[in-house]
């Protein structure tokens, strides 16, 4: 019966095997998900998906193959609750506090609950709105959506709206998370981390267990071992294009840099416009007043740095190839030649590209600086890209 989900994972392009499909089979058979969406999402999601990057195409298959049950028409209900009466009351006994317990027992209990549900639904014919009886809508009906009742059974609501239904038919839905998809600072962070350079600094407060036991073991008593504790000690130089074309991804940018600000202790920043030329700066609101020379960047920061420029690379071609092709101001020598010396002297350069990848293809200028810089080293601001990028700098 679970093939049509299997079909699905593989139409959504989540890379399953026949092999890991058969081991989700086998942890149903042994019964670690009986009766329990949740556990049967988890057990699916943990079994069928390898990569984090495929979270979302699995949410989507998941709900395109177990879509519907809020839909399901009366007798298909009737015939559900036709269940073994010990599973009914420990789904109640799970999903219901002491106090509700309490009430729907003075109220006739659980068995007078589901044995009314099953009458009502025989007996009624159609949608029902409002009203206290019959299985419906808006109403105090015990059975039904969008209603009140102390001691409801919930049937093709969207959500929960007073926590009051002894039980759920409600589709589950999940988190987005795919590689393809523009990111937040959470997913930026998950990318991010791929950048690491371990170190061992500071005090030596941290416990070495294998030295430990290996001194205790050589000495005959307890001889304890610390260690310094180890940190990412990788540097980063963020340069972060600003105004004109890249306002529309003002927001997707500030979470960039909110992100690398928590992810990386060693980072330091300045920011350009369209290319980079003679000066940056670090406070946009005195860029022309505080300018900090490149040489004094390219000369401050040495070449363990991590270079790393934000920017969509379009632009006049003018401003690339030529002194003074810059938009607002003479500019003594091209981009280019700035570009390249920062390629020279930071080996580890990636340059981020917010805008779609599909479009780099008809902008020159983008060319250019792909072809100044390198090919590869030139990524979109997806969560892929941002996995690739970090691959390319480590």
């Amino acid at each position: 019966m679970f093939l049509p989900f299997f079909e699905s994972l593989r139409h959504h392009g989540v890379p399953v095997s026949l092999r890991e499909f058969l081991a989700f089979l086998e942890a149903l058979d042994h019964g670690l998900a009986t009766y329990d969406v949740d556990g049967f999402y988890y057990i699916a999601r943990t079994t069928m998906v390898k990569n984090e990057t495929h979270l979302d195409r699995f949410d989507r298959a998941f709900a395109h193959s177990f879509k519907g049950i809020e839909d399901i028409p009366a007798k298909a209900v009737v015939d559900a609750l036709d269940l073994p009466e010990d599973w009914l009351r420990k789904l109640a006994e799970k999903h219901l506090s002491a106090a509700e317990k309490a009430e729907i027992e003075a109220l006739g209990g659980f068995e007078k609950l589901m044995e009314t549900l099953r009458e009502r639904l025989k007996e009624q014919q159609g949608r029902h709105q409002g009203g206290s009886k019959w299985v419906g809508t808006a109403g105090t009906s015990p059975f039904g959506a969008y209603g009140y009742n102390p001691e409801g059974v919930r049937i093709g609501q969207h959500e929960s709206r007073h926590q009051r239904a002894v039980k759920v038919w409600d589709k589950r839905d999940f988190r987005d998370l795919d590689d393809q998809r523009e990111i937040g600072t959470r997913t930026i962070k998950v990318a991010l981390k791929r950048l690491r350079q371990w170190a061992r600094t500071g005090a030596a407060d941290e416990l070495d267990l294998d030295h430990t036991i290996r001194a205790t073991a050589e000495h005959g008593y307890l001889d304890v071992k610390t260690r310094p504790e180890r940190r990412n000690a990788v540097r980063v130089l963020l340069f972060l294009d600003v105004g004109g074309s890249m306002d529309p991804y003002v927001q997707l940018v500030e979470e960039l840099f909110s992100a690398a600000r928590t992810e990386f202790k060693h980072l330091e920043h300045f920011y350009f416009h369209n290319c980079l030329y003679e000066g940056v700066w670090r406070d946009n609101k005195r860029r022309w007043n505080a300018q900090t020379p490149t040489w004094d960047v390219i000369n401050k920061f040495g070449p363990g740095y991590k270079c790393i420029f934000v920017g969509d690379a379009s632009m006049s071609p003018y401003e690339v190839a030529i002194p003074g092709g810059a938009n607002e101001y003479w500019n003594e020598e091209s981009g280019e030649t700035w570009l390249r010396r920062v390629a020279t002297h930071w080996p580890d350069l990636l340059w981020i590209n917010p805008s779609n990848e599909a479009h780099w293809q008809y902008t020159q200028s983008n060319h250019m600086i792909r072809e100044i810089i390198g090919a590869d080293r030139m990524v979109p601001l997806t969560l892929s890209g941002l996995t690739r990028g970090m691959k390319v700098l480590n």
